[in-house]
Formats: structure tokens, C-alpha cells, sequence
């Protein structure tokens, strides 16, 4: 049995869903997060698979020995 903080109602909109905010926090889902929808034994479940953040936090941008001209390598691969 679920106790009220577990229970919650969200609204369909086209695909999308709304998800009541003491879920999103209890479960910490955030903008951009995946929900891997299952049927299992006859009942929906959700899955959240939260999206990797900070991963360039650390990143220092090297110096190219050559600089690139975008519109020539444009020109090179001939991509429309």
C-alpha cells in the first residue's frame, strides 16, 4: 500500500506527461533526464536514468597547431 507522499497525479499532453514535483524530487529527476517505461506482471513502471552532468567541467580546450576553416572543410567533404 502506498503511503500519500508516494501517490500523484500528472497530465498527458500530446507525448508528454507531467510529473508531480515531490516525485521529481524525491527521486531527483531533472531536465533532461531518461524515463524507461516497462510493463511488468500487468503493471507500469518507471524507470529513471538521470543524465550525466558536469562531464566537460573539467575540460581544457588544446591549442590546434593548424587552424581550420569551417567553410573549406565544408567545401571538402561537399556536405549540403
Amino acid at each position: 500500500m502506498s503511503t500519500p507522499d508516494e501517490v500523484g497525479e500528472g497530465t498527458v499532453s500530446g507525448n508528454q506527461v507531467s510529473i508531480p514535483a515531490h516525485i521529481r524530487d524525491r527521486f531527483d529527476i531533472e531536465d533532461g533526464d531518461v524515463l524507461r517505461w516497462k510493463v511488468v506482471d500487468g503493471e507500469l513502471r518507471v524507470e529513471v536514468h538521470s543524465q550525466e552532468s558536469g562531464v566537460f567541467d573539467n575540460f581544457e580546450p588544446g591549442e590546434s597547431e593548424k587552424a581550420v576553416d569551417v567553410v573549406e572543410e565544408h567545401d571538402r567533404f561537399g556536405l549540403e
